[in-house]
């Protein structure tokens, strides 16, 4: 197949899985800390400090917030399907540049199995479609290395190999933080050391590829930590680490199940592992990158996987050099499989690659039929716009409603009145009429002689799918 050919079966397998029903269903999990942030840069203007609600964001660096930013600011849409298309073209760049920069590496071949290996797994197709942190930093980690490893395995300038990928991982350490350094080092010092070239590890043109990573990085940094001041910044990223390590939530269950549950998400490719040690390269140097490839894969993949407050979630990463790794195997001229992968042996390559093709496609098709016949009933069970929906009912277009302090409260995004938030009580305007608290300020507002004669008074109270409640309160005479 031509270069052409391959990218549009590429593009139209990803618009076929990650498309369908993408803005369909409700924000859940951690994706309005994603999507809030960016919703009030967007009106503030502040760009620099990242706000849940009326309190600055601590726990993540702000890249995933700029991008759905952006992607509001572009499409002029504030929606679940605007919010997430970053993700999802986070994943297409990562299956493009297998396309185009690892071709001279892979083959037209193998280059387009890497791709549609990298799309169609279950980790990518769950994460790739939320607008959730994974997908952001486990493609700029892709995108680091597959053009390290494809540069590298060309000889390529050192000043182009050794520098240009750190500018993805400058970006990555803005994403979430240093994690996916783990995963990048192991990969290119195995490559490093099957290769006897570890003592190219420290050319000056690396020294400049770490200062440009650190400089993207403290662009954003030091002017937010003077901002803040310092304020809680050390402990909570003290906090998020020490509680990586030493597993502050550690379930003894939970934590066996990491290694399957990790394994799964590169699922249906995980059950295909076991022909790596059959595949039969031409050359020493390949046989010595798919060594160092595994070897590069599995071990940050048990250490993240083995460390007491680890998540599956954290070796993602892995799912980068995996494919990539797949691919060679897939492509290998011969393959000597024992058990049932022997049938898959006796495959010529092209077999191989239409067997990758026709399991994209069916994935595509998979996603599809989700779209059209489960998206309208999941769509049915709405946790979260209801909420939103009552209160739109008992507040007025033309009132603002004022969040006291809301904490994360996904139903905020599907408020139609004009949302402020304030940290305290004594900041709400004394004509304001409509209030949002959380249980523990009720009894504050209740009392308060802020809006006097005004009282304010409960009018609704929910509780949401988290056992989290909120209380709407009107402020009015007794008999309002």
């Amino acid at each position: 197949m031509s270069r052409a050919a391959n990218l549009l079966l590429v593009v139209i397998c990803w618009a076929a899985i990650y498309l369908p029903g993408l803005g369909s269903l409700e924000i859940k999990g951690e994706e309005g800390r994603r999507i809030f942030p960016a919703v009030t840069m967007l009106d503030t203007g502040n760009y620099l400090i990242p706000q849940v609600g009326s309190e600055p964001y601590f726990r993540k660096p702000p890249l995933v917030n700029w991008l759905v930013a952006a992607s509001f600011k572009l499409f002029g849409q504030r929606n679940e399907w605007t919010a997430r298309l970053p993700s999802v073209l986070c994943v297409l760049a990562v299956a493009l540049a297998f396309i185009t920069v690892a071709r001279a590496s892979l083959g037209a071949n193998g280059s387009l199995i890497a791709a549609l290996i990298w799309m169609a797994n279950f980790g990518m197709i769950e994460k790739g479609r939320l607008i959730e942190i994974e997908a952001l930093y486990v493609s700029l980690f892709g995108l680091a290395l597959i053009c390290w490893l494809s540069w590298w395995q060309q000889r390529r300038s050192a000043w182009l190999t050794w520098t240009v990928p750190w500018i993805f991982l400058g970006l990555g350490l803005l994403a979430k933080g240093p994690l996916h350094l783990f995963f990048f080092y192991a990969v290119v010092m195995a490559v490093l050391y099957r290769e006897g070239e570890l003592r190219k590890l420290w050319p000056a043109a690396h020294v400049v590829g770490l200062l440009l990573m650190l400089g993207i990085f403290a662009a954003w940094a030091v002017p937010y930590w003077q901002a803040m001041r310092g304020a809680r910044l050390a402990q909570t990223w003290s906090v998020q680490l020490t509680g990586r390590l030493g597993g502050d939530d550690f379930k003894l269950g939970n934590w066996l199940l990491n290694i399957p549950r990790g394994l799964a998400y590169f699922l249906p490719w995980t059950l295909l592992l076991p022909l790596i040690r059959g595949a039969v390269f031409p050359t020493s140097r390949e046989t010595n990158l798919v060594r160092a490839l595994t070897w590069g894969c599995a071990i940050p993949f048990l250490v993240v996987n083995l460390l007491p407050g680890g998540l599956p979630r954290y070796s993602l990463p892995a799912l980068v050099p995996a494919s990539w790794l797949m691919a060679m195997t897939l492509s290998a001229s011969e393959l000597r499989a024992h058990g049932w992968w022997r049938s898959l042996g006796v495959f010529s390559p092209e077999r191989r690659l239409r067997l990758v093709i026709i399991t994209a496609i069916a994935a595509g098709i998979a996603l599809c039929l989700y779209a059209v016949a489960v998206v309208p009933y999941l769509q049915r069970r709405s946790k979260v716009k209801p909420i939103a929906a009552q209160i739109d009912g008992l507040v007025p277009d033309s009132e603002p409603l004022f969040a006291v302090d809301p904490d994360y409260q996904p139903f905020l995004f599907y408020i139609r009145s004009r949302l402020v938030y304030v940290s305290r009580v004594d900041e709400v305007p004394l004509d304001a009429r409509f209030l949002l608290v959380q249980p523990g300020k009720e009894q504050q507002v209740i009392a308060t002689e802020h809006w006097a004669p005004l009282h304010a008074r409960p009018i609704f109270t929910v509780t949401d799918y988290r056992k989290r409640t909120v209380i709407l309160l009107k402020i009015g005479d007794g008999n309002l």
